[in-house]
């Protein structure tokens, strides 16, 4: 099957981080995986919620599409008084800090929630690395790198990296995000169309290891490590 934008099964869309998008963030990108763009804002605040333990802190992030990033206007979060259900939250050790990571979607095309994932963690290791530049953190809390893209099955093909079109009429659908040494952190899929197999999952595993591999290439290149 010919790929409507010509990339072989297994190739990623054109990728592009622009570090220090925002001015007054602590940290962040504007990453575009073909004509999806995400903005990955992260902010810094000394203070945690009351319940995380003491000498921990607290990494949330929140992830909302605005009204025109797609093809229909969507209503705002904030009209509906409530999360999009895509929202998430996370949390790791940060000493007393809680660190906000706001991916908003300027624009969709597929691949929305994995793209986020990608910058999102590159506006968390800028901020990181402020707060340890400024002192205020001893040594930089990260462990590990972490990618996420998308694969799925679309007739019959499997393919890298769906765009709307092919995501739109998938048979099956699977996000991975990874770490740098290639362990996986979420694996998400679903059969839109039909189950699918053990071994086909595998496959879209080993095609997603491929496309987080060359995305944590990118990544240690903006971020120089």
């Amino acid at each position: 099957m010919t790929r409507q934008d010509g990339r072989a099964f297994d190739e990623l869309r054109p990728i592009k981080i622009t570090p220090d998008f925002v001015k007054f963030a602590e940290g962040s990108c504007l990453i575009q995986c073909g004509d999806t763009i995400v903005l990955c804002c992260a902010s810094v605040e000394d203070r945690v919620p009351p319940h995380v333990p003491e000498g921990t802190g607290w990494v949330t992030a929140e992830y909302s599409m605005l009204p025109r990033a797609n093809r229909e206007r969507s209503k705002r979060d904030i009209a509906k008084l409530k999360l999009s259900p895509r929202s998430a939250e996370i949390q790791r050790q940060l000493g007393e800090h809680t660190i906000t990571i706001d991916c908003d979607v300027l624009q969709g095309d597929g691949g929305t929630r994995t793209a986020s994932v990608t910058g999102g963690f590159v506006a968390l290791a800028l901020a990181c690395r402020k707060l340890v530049e400024e002192g205020v953190l001893a040594s930089n809390p990260i462990r590990h790198f972490v990618t996420g893209v998308s694969a799925g099955i679309v007739g019959e093909t499997l393919m890298l990296d769906l765009q709307y079109s092919e995501d739109s009429r998938a048979q099956v659908d699977l996000n991975c995000v990874m770490n740098e040494l290639g362990e996986i952190i979420e694996l998400q899929g679903t059969g839109e169309g039909r189950a699918f197999t053990p071994q086909e999952q595998q496959e879209l595993v080993r095609l997603c290891a491929k496309g987080n591999r060359e995305l944590l290439k990118l990544q240690r290149e903006i971020l120089k490590r």
